[in-house]
């Protein structure tokens, strides 16, 4: 009985989702920058929790023939003062800048695959460490940390792609 437990188990484990068809070969942190423009200033004058903007991309090099890229996700985040009852234009109260990268080895996917597993898959995969990265930063600048929420990067890509395919149709019509 125990026989016919374990093969039932094996060919559970056979019918697990396929692994991606990708080699992760390195992560790295590729530009980080982290400025405070007002200096110490601001800790004095800073009524309220800064609002917070949140700007992301992710984008991708081949390196080799043998199916090597780089993909890269960019963050920025911008922090300014709220809105004030005296009309002064809201101060920028600090910007942190980060290109994490990722180089990854395609294990010869369907060619339709490749554009989702370079700018989905692998931004998913690598989003974590740079999410981790920007709350240490804004903490050790000595603010609250910011912790980014999770990203569709499936919506991230699909706007993308609209954006490239109006702007190949703006520019055929002025050809």
């Amino acid at each position: 009985m125990s026989e016919t437990m374990n093969d039932v188990a094996d060919s559970h484990l056979e019918e697990g989702p396929p692994p991606l068809p990708l080699t992760l070969n390195v992560q790295f942190t590729k530009d980080l920058s982290f400025e405070v423009p007002h200096g110490a200033s601001i800790f004095a004058t800073l009524e309220e929790s800064p609002q917070i903007s949140v700007a992301i991309d992710a984008n991708a090099n081949r390196l080799s023939e043998e199916g090597v890229y780089e993909v890269s996700l960019s963050i920025k985040v911008d922090a300014t003062e709220a809105e004030r009852k005296d009309k002064i234009t809201p101060r920028t109260v600090f910007v942190t800048e980060l290109v994490y990268c990722a180089v990854v080895t395609l294990n010869e996917p369907p060619q339709e695959l490749i554009e989702p597993i370079l700018l989905v898959e692998v931004p998913r995969l690598i989003f974590p460490y740079a999410r981790n990265i920007i709350g240490d930063v804004t903490r050790d600048g000595g603010f609250p940390p910011v912790i980014l929420q999770p990203i569709d990067f499936v919506s991230l890509w699909q706007n993308k792609q609209a954006q490239q395919a109006a702007q190949t149709q703006t520019e055929a019509g002025h050809a």
